[in-house]
């Protein structure tokens, strides 16, 4: 076996200053995630508890089976915008019956569970994620539909949600929804899509257009039950495949439907695994305040893979990116660490063939990144920087085993392509809190920015205001540094979620089990053409 090592002193004062620092950013992350599980706030969450009814997430635990965690996706979703955050629905993963299932719940606590631009963007990507990975969905609805006031964004790009619905069932993977109260206007073809809809006495109601509509639209008048109430589509409509009692009733229904669906994992669940030989806890303090420090990866590697195991690829080529062979929680992994940050052109080749042997093997990916990018200059351009770095990047685009990305410090400009940001369609991306991402870091866009400017005014013959240039520097660079963060770029869904690094492990174990669901299986060449 070969076992890392590690050169962590966990007593000396830099490794505590990092780890006070990383714990700081956790505290500021504690507190936004709070905001999302606070929904609408006090009054609204105790109105819907005066009606009887349960929170999106305590429906949620009670459809889980006992015990098992709840991998929740972009809870931020929305952060920095006009939206609450959390966008007014939960999303994830979870195991229902024994099966890894996705599921979405509205959060009626948010102005009645009405979809805004970010609610459509949290629910395609969980779309996206359910189909990439033959992951059941399990819709928990109660939606008065789009918000109206901003319906110009939502109407057109919405109809991609029942797209999605139809695109699963016809791909075999089951779609199940549970109504707990309205599902009306568009809402309405959620239930009217999926393959399993359950519905609740005197809660659930499902129409096109509700009494006060119908009333304007054809003189009809009607109430909420005879429309679209779950016994008249239980009895007549035959919209409803269940009728419920009440809220755990339908639960326990939605189980029971997971539990009939004969579902298998494409691959067999691993046998247990031998933990690192490293604390988890260790990882808070590995990451450098300031993100210019380079650190090893390897030391983080130690403390996520089955018995800290790692059998590096090319170790003395290209030392700047560390790839290699391990397992986590069982299941085989290929690793790509940025180490020094830059990736000059021996890294961009190393990593294209070890990604070419990762899809020969059907091994998935797991990129970690730290990277301020690929190297720039004469002398590497004149080494063929482009033509390397594109290898890279073709190979990544090409791959077709699944990939992880964990945005662990920087991952900047063309690296984070490289690195398999989210235009390439990772399977799963997380960050950790400390971690940024941009075109180029803020002092360097700053920077250029006024070069470029000092340069036209010396080819007009004018003269350059310094004083102006200064203030000009220091607002790009608060502009670009807040637009870095990882709060900025969760809240756009640019990643899945923040997370604990010392949660890294578990997270990357969840999001493996739920990919070894659907078949794994690599490129047998298509990669393009590889400039030589």
């Amino acid at each position: 076996m070969t076992v890392l090592g590690s050169a962590v002193d966990v007593t000396s004062p830099e490794y505590a200053a990092h780890r006070a620092a990383m714990l700081d950013k956790l505290a500021e992350l504690d507190g936004e995630h709070a905001k999302a599980l606070a929904g609408g706030g006090e009054k609204y969450v105790a109105r819907h508890r005066a009606r009887g009814k349960l929170l999106a997430r305590e429906r949620i635990e009670l459809l889980l089976d006992a015990d098992t965690p709840f991998l929740e996706l972009s809870p931020l979703a929305a952060w920095g915008s006009d939206y609450p955050v959390g966008a007014s629905i939960v999303t994830g993963i979870g195991v229902v019956e024994g099966v890894e299932c996705l599921i979405t719940a509205n959060d009626p606590t948010v102005r009645g569970g009405a979809s805004n631009p970010w609610t459509l963007k949290k629910a395609l990507r969980a779309n996206e994620i359910a189909y990439a990975n033959r992951l059941p969905v399990i819709s928990l609805v109660e939606s008065g539909g789009a918000d109206l006031p901003s319906q110009k964004e939502i109407f057109i790009p919405g109809g991609a949600l029942f797209r999605d619905l139809t695109r699963l069932s016809a791909a075999g993977v089951p779609t199940i929804a549970v109504v707990f109260g309205n599902s009306t206007a568009g809402g309405a073809y959620v239930p009217g899509m999926s393959d399993h809809t359950i519905m609740i006495k005197d809660r659930s109601k499902v129409f096109l257009g509700g009494p006060p509509l119908v009333k304007m639209a054809t003189g009809e008048e009607s109430d909420d039950e005879s429309l679209g109430g779950a016994e008249m589509h239980a009895r007549t409509s035959g919209l409803a495949d269940h009728f419920a009692l009440d809220e755990p009733d339908a639960l326990r229904q939605a189980r029971r439907v997971v539990a009939r669906l004969n579902r298998r994992k494409a691959h067999a669940r691993p046998a247990p695994a031998e933990s690192p030989k490293y604390a988890a806890d260790e990882l808070l303090g590995i990451l450098p305040r300031d993100l210019k420090t380079p650190f090893d990866p390897r030391e983080v590697i130690a403390r996520i893979v089955d018995g800290s195991d790692f059998d590096e690829f090319k170790p003395l080529y290209g030392a700047s990116l560390v790839t290699g062979w391990a397992s986590l929680h069982g299941y085989p992994v290929g690793i790509l660490a940025n180490a020094q940050g830059v990736l000059f052109s021996a890294e961009s080749q190393k990593a294209a063939q070890f990604i070419q042997l990762a899809n020969q093997r059907d091994v998935p990916l797991l990129f970690l990144h730290n990277t301020t990018g690929y190297m720039v200059g004469k002398e590497y351009e004149q080494g063929g920087i482009i033509k390397h770095g594109a290898m890279m990047i073709n190979a990544v685009s090409n791959s077709r085993v699944p990939h992880i990305s964990v945005l662990m410090g920087a991952s900047y400009g063309a690296g984070h392509y490289g690195m398999c940001g989210r235009a390439y369609d990772p399977r799963f991306l997380f960050a950790w809190p400390g971690a940024k991402s941009a075109v180029m870091g803020p002092q360097q866009l700053a920077g250029v920015l006024s070069i470029v400017a000092r340069a036209s005014a010396a080819a007009k013959g004018q003269p350059y205001d310094d004083e102006a240039d200064a203030g000009l520097r220091a607002m790009v660079e608060a502009q670009i540094e807040s637009e870095s963060l990882p709060m900025f770029l969760s809240g756009r869904l640019y990643d899945d979620g923040i997370i604990d690094p010392r949660d890294t492990r578990t997270v990357l174990g969840l999001c493996l089990s739920a990919i070894h669901t659907a078949p794994v299986e690599g490129a047998r060449g298509g990669f393009g053409v590889f400039r030589m």
